[in-house]
């Protein structure tokens, strides 16, 4: 049966491959794309978003969002994915347009127009926050809220307490949190390790030789250095992309399960820190045990606790050939 996808995004280089990957799966039409501030400045993100999309040969129309936090400077991470955040490939500018309507708006109204979407986020929480709270109605109306953010019970990529997107914009995450929502969580842990991927895996994707293959491993050259020097690791890191996976096909998770969340925003030292009640399951797929809640708050938000990386890697590999 055929999917609707609204994405939101602060398009840099894995975002990109992330898109591409919505925007090429047979079963799904993505209805829109929104731009937020965060990897670049709102801007730049719509051109890249913009060029992503004219390379999959797709009508969809970009929105350009918030250009900063609610309550925040915004600290762009240029430093990870290039100055223009793509690999610094210089990509042209696409011949397409933004469309003239607000992110949030076309948030709004393109939830309205398809009650039970998928809604994948890949940025910063802040278009999503002020839809939120402009029409909180739409929250109903949503099918699947799967959010690439937060670092549950891990270390984190822009402190050791947080994750890059909940840490730029933590008021927007909290709002996001608590609204309600069929939130999925997807931490940006759950691209490392074996799931990044390796030398050998970025030439597979190399001798494909097509235009998409060489656009998602070139936009994310200077990711991949950044990634080795931050982790120690060998490999890249795509944690959008593993979102999307798991956005498209749901069993790409192999093990998750329901806790109550939420986002520090007060402290200097663990700001965006998503704090999760790690005994406040309400249900474990993998042996259904049930433990007291410590914060006894009940749940907020589905954790996505490990995926099956051979399972995400092939759907990346088929999309790229």
């Amino acid at each position: 049966m055929p999917r609707t996808f609204l994405i939101d995004t602060d398009t840099a280089s894995d975002d990109a491959v992330a898109l591409l990957m919505a925007l090429r799966w047979p079963d799904v039409t993505v209805a829109a794309v929104t731009v937020v501030a965060g990897n670049v400045p709102v801007e730049q993100g719509v051109q890249n978003a913009l060029y992503t999309v004219e390379l999959c040969g797709a009508d969809v129309p970009v929105a350009q969002g918030q250009a900063r936090p609610l309550m925040r400077d915004p600290v762009h991470a240029q430093f990870f994915h290039g100055a223009d955040g793509m690999g610094d490939q210089n990509y042209p500018h696409a011949r397409r347009a933004a469309v003239a309507t607000p992110a949030v708006d076309l948030l709004i109204e393109t939830i309205r127009a398809n009650p039970g979407l998928t809604l994948v986020t890949l940025g910063p929480l802040t278009n999503i926050a002020r839809a939120i709270t402009r029409d909180p109605d739409i929250v109903q109306r949503i099918g699947r809220c799967v959010v690439m953010g937060g670092a549950a019970c891990t270390v984190g990529n822009v402190t050791p307490a947080a994750e890059y997107n909940v840490w730029f914009d933590p008021e927007a995450a909290g709002t996001v949190v608590h609204a309600g929502l069929p939130l999925e969580l997807v931490g940006w842990e759950l691209s490392r390790g074996d799931a990044a991927l390796s030398l050998e895996e970025m030439e597979r994707i190399r001798a494909l030789d097509s235009p998409l293959a060489r656009f998602a491993l070139d936009c994310n050259r200077t990711a991949l250095s950044a990634y080795q020097r931050q982790t120690g690791e060998t490999g890249l890191g795509l944690a959008d992309p593993v979102a999307m996976a798991i956005a498209l096909d749901p069993d790409i998770c192999i093990r998750k399960s329901d806790h109550y969340v939420e986002v520090e925003t007060q402290s200097a030292l663990t700001r965006g820190m998503t704090v999760v009640d790690a005994l406040g399951v309400a249900r474990d797929e993998r042996n259904h045990a049930v433990w007291e809640h410590v914060t006894d708050r009940g749940h907020n938000a589905t954790v996505c606790w490990e995926i099956e990386p051979s399972s995400w890697k092939d759907m990346l590999f088929r999309v790229l050939s």
